[in-house]
């Protein structure tokens, strides 16, 4: 049996195109937030760009739906680099805190994006894999980058949405309506 198998038939990942970012970024929090208010348990991370106050310059951190952690993704590596500043152990620890919420139980999981580091199953992927495994529905932003290495990864299980509240709200519903009465 594979994995898509035993999922239920609705997608039970919601996928906003990915451009432009903070918009994306924006509305899956707005949505998550919106959830929590209404006692929906939600996991995740969403991305955001703060202000190092130290050097002046703009840093990406991974900000956690549930308790407002910050995971500081990018390392300032001086001005003028064009290096990676990616801080791939940031991103590890923000995954393993989705993981472990997954597994302590919730109704929703949000993951900042899928991009390159997901395309090549790093970043974030088991946390998407983890959110799949436990049947929670997963909501994200899709670099356009990466389409076809986001329809490889996810396969049946995501729809694209449009970035609008309503859509991921009536998506929410068929969601749960799939999860209660078990379809599959």
């Amino acid at each position: 049996m594979t994995l898509y198998a035993s999922l239920p038939a609705t997608a039970p990942i919601a996928a906003l195109p990915g451009e432009p970012s903070a918009q994306a970024q924006a509305l899956i929090a707005d949505f998550a937030q919106r959830l929590a208010e209404s006692g929906a348990r939600v996991a995740g991370v969403t991305q955001a760009r703060i202000l190092d106050e130290a050097t002046g310059r703009s840093r990406i951190v991974l900000r956690d739906v549930a308790d407002g952690a910050l995971y500081a993704i990018s390392q300032d590596l001086g001005a003028g680099s064009v290096a990676c500043n990616l801080d791939s152990s940031e991103l590890a620890l923000a995954c393993a805190s989705i993981e472990r919420r997954v597994a302590e139980g919730v109704d929703l999981v949000v993951i900042s994006k899928f991009s390159k580091q997901e395309a090549s199953r790093g970043g974030l992927a088991d946390a998407f894999r983890a959110s799949m495994m436990a049947k929670v529905p997963v909501v994200t932003a899709v670099s356009p980058h990466y389409v076809e290495e986001w329809r490889q990864f996810a396969g049946p299980l995501a729809e694209f949405l449009a970035h609008d509240l309503d859509a991921l709200f009536a998506w929410w519903e068929r969601a749960q309506k799939a999860q209660l009465t078990g379809a599959e």
